[in-house]
């Protein structure tokens, strides 16, 4: 068989998916991210406020998972044809996000760690910096969050809610995560000053982690459940099962379905017959789960 009509039955295995929106505003809220932590550390090391410099290292840890959020845009796209990578480089977005979430939950544990400590030893308020600050800090995060909302929800009007850029929403958890522990740092700082209940400054940090480490879970088992192939939708396995044996006497003996990308599944399915037909006739039957970008199918005549 020559060469043309060989590739003729093949197809692309680019499962990725890139969104240049969600793409530039991380690179945005980087920077916005980047030059608020700056501030953050010079202000609380002239004022001696450890408060703003942990508040400030902590935008860093973020700054960095920007940085990663980026670089996965990048991998994705320069080796999306790459054919060392068997079903593409669609989980290099869900990799990054999966990272980022570790990198959430590393700086609550930190975060609630620091906070416990400061219940026993309380470290001296400058109340007037730190508040001031702190609502700098919290203006810029929900410019950050409404740059990355705004590129998440076109990014789902573009695509009917298919694809689910697990890079895009993880930076915005970032975010969130940092307008969340601005506005309990003014909350407490608040309160502080005016009614000399600096015990609240631990306990909104206590909260804030715990608050933190949930979205950071839920995100975990979201993307570790398509690192690791597990089947992600049992009604799409359902249809495809219930769709193939309306026909004859067709059976499907074994049927595996999975995520291989944004929006993306792989499927093996193994069909049993008194009357087997051609492998394409089952692909076609089964061609309204627009989903399966790839999709191998084995037929056995049942004897």
């Amino acid at each position: 068989m020559h060469r043309h009509n060989i590739e003729k039955w093949q197809h692309s295995h680019d499962f990725t998916f890139i969104h240049k929106k969600g793409e530039t505003r991380t690179k945005q809220v980087l920077i916005i991210t980047a030059l608020t932590m700056v501030v953050e550390i010079v202000a609380g090391s002239i004022f001696g406020s450890m408060a703003l410099i942990a508040d400030g290292w902590h935008m860093a840890t973020h700054a960095a998972a920007f940085g990663l959020t980026i670089f996965a845009y990048r991998f994705s796209r320069r080796h999306s044809n790459n054919k060392e990578f068997t079903f593409g480089t669609g989980k290099v977005s869900v990799l990054g996000g999966f990272a980022s979430a570790i990198a959430v939950a590393v700086v609550a544990m930190f975060m609630a760690l620091e906070s416990v400590e400061r219940f026993f030893t309380p470290i001296p308020i400058h109340f007037n910096e730190a508040i001031f600050v702190a609502i700098i800090g919290l203006l810029v995060n929900v410019i950050s969050a409404l740059l990355l909302q705004n590129a998440h929800s076109h990014h789902d009007e573009q695509n009917n809610h298919h694809h689910h850029d697990h890079n895009l929403r993880a930076a915005y958890l970032h975010v969130l995560a940092d307008a969340l522990t601005s506005l309990l740092a003014i909350f407490a700082l608040f309160f502080g000053k005016f009614f000399g209940l600096g015990w609240l400054d631990p306990l909104m940090g206590i909260i804030g982690a715990i608050v933190i480490t949930r979205w950071s879970y839920g995100l975990v088992v979201e993307t570790s459940a398509i690192l690791l192939d597990r089947n992600m939708n049992e009604q799409i396995e359902r249809n495809i099962r219930d769709k193939i044996e309306s026909e004859d006497d067709n059976k499907v003996s074994d049927i595996h379905v999975w995520k291989v990308g944004p929006g993306h599944y792989a499927a093996i399915i193994s069909i049993v017959t008194h009357a087997p037909k051609s492998a394409s006739y089952y692909k076609k039957l089964i061609s309204e789960f627009y989903d399966i970008s790839h999709l191998t199918v084995e037929v056995n005549r049942c004897s």
